[in-house]
């Protein structure tokens, strides 16, 4: 046999076996170990493998350094949250992802987010504001928890009179959000004829649109901002027929995928420097309200 092949193919297996040792890391099931093999003249190597003790957390992996990985699973494939230096925080960072992607219901280590109930809404507030990707890279450089005290710290100066701002105004590359008004929706806002009809009141205060010929006929489009920082575009029109102001292109997409029905309440918000528009929406805490078109 060409002992230059025979070189080779250690190599390739040493190769081999570092490659399995990174990959099996990551995963914190085993470690594999080259040692000199027990009475070897030759100084030749072995492997051998130990098991990483497991973790008592869901979502929590050891790793061979002593710290801890956390990671979820997101349609069969594995998220990876970032290594942390104990188990409890790998566990945490677990319960915020899962609330993230599984929402309020998701199976968690510790049960809540926070202490307080207070605390525990900020939290599910600011998860809300902000997609699964963006609270998986806080995880990760470990900046989640700084960024949810920005948001809390900056809560107060979101609040309109008494009332709490919704889900999705509270991030933290926005400068405080004025809202405009709400509206309960109606069963034709969420029906077939594809528009919201805007009352008249806050149409003409907040939106005002030319319906003496100018913009009026086709109207002007309106670039709003949801909670989850999705730009939607509507067209902002005045229908001379029924004499409303409604939104039309684009409300039936809007409709579908946040799954409004009626009796649910859609707000509009207003940022300050920027004048940038946002649109947030509440589920409806009763049954069988169906609100008014004026």
């Amino acid at each position: 046999m060409d002992a230059s092949w025979v070189e080779e193919a250690s190599i390739g297996s040493l190769r081999f076996c570092i490659a399995g040792v990174n990959a099996l890391h990551r995963m914190g099931s085993v470690v594999l170990d080259l040692v000199p093999k027990e009475g070897g003249g030759g100084g030749g190597m072995e492997v051998e493998t130990r098991k990483l003790q497991s973790s008592k957390y869901k979502g929590v992996v050891p790793q061979p350094n002593g710290r801890w990985g956390a990671q979820i699973y997101e349609r069969h494939q594995r998220v990876w949250l970032g290594t942390f230096e104990t188990e409890a925080e790998a566990a945490r960072a677990y319960d915020v992802a899962a609330q993230r992607f599984r929402g309020r219901e998701a199976a968690t280590n510790f049960g809540t987010l926070a202490e307080t109930e207070e605390e525990e809404e900020a939290a599910r507030s600011f998860l809300g504001a902000h997609s699964k990707a963006e609270i998986v890279d806080m995880l990760r450089k470990h900046t989640y928890l700084d960024e949810l005290e920005q948001c809390k710290r900056g809560r107060g100066a979101a609040l309109l009179g008494k009332r709490k701002t919704p889900a999705g105004i509270c991030r933290q590359s926005s400068s405080p959000r004025e809202m405009l008004f709400e509206k309960i929706v109606t069963p034709s806002d969420v029906g077939k004829l594809n528009r919201l009809v805007i009352p008249k009141q806050h149409a003409e205060k907040h939106f005002p649109l030319r319906i003496d010929g100018g913009s009026g006929g086709k109207g002007v489009l309106l670039h709003l901002e949801d909670a989850d920082g999705k730009m939607w575009r509507f067209r902002y029109s005045y229908w001379h027929s029924s004499q409303s102001y409604v939104l039309t292109k684009g409300w039936s997409r809007f409709v579908k995928e946040k799954q409004l029905r009626a009796g649910d309440v859609v707000s509009f918000w207003r940022s300050g420097p920027e004048n940038q528009l946002y649109v947030m929406c509440q589920r409806s805490v009763s049954i069988g309200v169906v609100g008014s078109d004026t």
